[in-house]
C-alpha cells in the first residue's frame, strides 16, 4: 500500500501512554503485541467478508445466467426489444456495485495493513510490511513476482457486465 498523506505514526500512538507508565519494557511490548494480534484478526475478518461478498455476487450472477439459459431454452423471447433494458440496467448496476465493494474492501484492507506495519515498527520483527510486502512481494509493483488479488478480482464484475452487454445486443438483434 502506498503511504497515506498523514504520518500515521503521529496519530497511531497514544501520547498519554508511554513506556514510562509501564512496570517494564516487556509489559509495554506485550500490550503492543496484543493490540497487533487483535488488529491482524480484524484485517483477516475484512478479507473473509470480502470473500463472502464476492461469493454472493458470483452466485447471483450464476443464477441470472442459469435462469436466462432456461428461459431461452424454453423459447422465451424479449418482445418488444426494449424489455431487455430494465433487466440489463439492473445487472449492470449490480456489476458496478460489486466492483465498488471490491474497491472499498481494497481500501479498507490496505489501510489496516498499513497500520499493521506501523505496529510492527514497535515489535522485534516486521513480517507483513517489510519482509512479505516490501521485500518478497515488491509491493505488488512487479506482476512477475506478485499480482495483487484485488487487481484480478476487480476485473470479474467488468467481465460479467461485458458479457451481459454482448448478450443483450445479440438478443436485441435476433
Amino acid at each position: 500500500m502506498s503511504t497515506p498523506n498523514t504520518d500515521i505514526s503521529k496519530v497511531l500512538w497514544n501520547d498519554s501512554v508511554s513506556l514510562n507508565g509501564y512496570n517494564s519494557t516487556e509489559q509495554y511490548r506485550e500490550h503492543i503485541l496484543e493490540q497487533y494480534k487483535i488488529y491482524l484478526e480484524m484485517a483477516d475478518r475484512i478479507s473473509n467478508r470480502r470473500d463472502v461478498a464476492n461469493a454472493f455476487f458470483l452466485t447471483l450472477n450464476g443464477l441470472v445466467l442459469s435462469a436466462t439459459g432456461v428461459l431461452i431454452d424454453k423459447g422465451y423471447s424479449f418482445s418488444p426489444n426494449w424489455a431487455l433494458l430494465f433487466p440489463l440496467a439492473v445487472l449492470l448496476f449490480g456489476c458496478f456495485f460489486w466492483w465498488r465493494i471490491i474497491f472499498s474492501y481494497k481500501q479498507l484492507n490496505g489501510a489496516k495493513f498499513y497500520i499493521v506495519g506501523e505496529l510492527e515498527s514497535r515489535l522485534p520483527a516486521s513480517p507483513y510490511r517489510k519482509a512479505e510486502w516490501e521485500v518478497l512481494l515488491k509491493e505488488g509493483k512487479d506482476r512477475t513476482v506478485y499480482w495483487p488479488l484485488t487487481h484480478l478480482e476487480s476485473k470479474i464484475p467488468g467481465l460479467f457486465a461485458t458479457g451481459y452487454l454482448i448478450a443483450a445486443i445479440a438478443l436485441w438483434l435476433t
